[in-house]
């Protein structure tokens, strides 16, 4: 079995060990107080503390971010990250990234893939489709994309799959990665029910369902729900529409800080 884990950091930040390769997600290291620019004129102040701050990571192969946004990639991860440590991302993030000296950030486009490598072993980075919002709002955010990870310690292993979704609200592409991706093994998944203007821009509870209906995942951990003064669902809607439903997936509430670990079934 392949195996892995999670550590939860705060907001979508997460630390992802997969045996040889150890990837960030998102990184948001902004302290409680600070504002977190959200991109015309908008701001919110954070209300939590991340587990890490970034001196205290370990050595990077690899940050998946989902989009350029303030509560996602901050200018405290924009000072203190490595510059050499591939930045996987959209191509819109990817051109703003190189211009701040991260020269090895990629854009991928939907379904393109980056590939990692370690003597026998692999981890393939595929952009997955995410709709941050729709309609007037939606015009005004950036690109999104969810990730999907695929770990194999050798050629011809069962892959680890791992499904980052972004900031992503639900629409018809998502049953996409289903039929391309069948069996996860974990999904990372962006709730909050942020609005701006208004606008749902990320998940709430009940969308969340909705996506662990669509995908079955055999494990979920809920993230990014709490942190800011623009999300407006509280994770307990996603528990109770979950406690109330009959999904066979685990999910795993974590703190920060706190690791789960993942594996592969046979």
């Amino acid at each position: 079995m392949a195996a892995g884990s999670i550590t939860f950091i705060g907001t979508a930040t997460t630390l992802l060990r997969l045996d040889e390769f150890t990837v960030l997600t998102d990184p948001n290291f902004l302290r409680r107080g600070q504002w977190a620019y959200l991109g015309k004129g908008l701001a919110s102040r954070r209300r939590t503390e991340p587990a890490l701050q970034v001196h205290e990571l370990p050595p990077l192969d690899a940050v998946v971010l989902s989009h350029l946004h303030g509560d996602h990639f901050d200018r405290t991860a924009r000072r203190g990250l490595d510059r050499a440590t591939p930045v996987v991302t959209t191509p819109k993030a990817a051109r703003r990234l190189h211009s701040s000296g991260f020269g090895e950030a990629v854009g991928l486009r939907t379904w393109q893939q980056q590939e990692l490598r370690s003597g026998p072993a692999s981890l393939v980075m595929t952009s997955l489709p995410g709709r941050h919002s729709f309609g007037l709002v939606g015009r005004l955010m950036p690109p999104v994309m969810g990730t999907l990870l695929e770990y194999r310690s050798h050629a011809g292993a069962r892959p680890l799959r791992i499904y980052l979704t972004g900031d992503t609200l639900m629409h018809d592409e998502l049953g996409e990665i289903g039929r391309r991706f069948p069996e996860i093994d974990l999904a990372v998944v962006h709730l909050g029910g942020t609005r701006v203007l208004g606008a749902l821009v990320s998940m709430d509870g009940l969308q969340g369902r909705d996506l662990l209906a669509m995908l079955e995942p055999r494990h979920a951990v809920p993230v990014h729900y709490d942190d800011y003064g623009v999300f407006k669902t509280p994770l307990s809607q996603f528990r109770d529409v979950m406690a109330a439903s009959d999904l066979s997936t685990s999910v795993h509430y974590l703190e920060r800080g706190q690791t789960h670990q993942i594996t592969t079934v046979h």
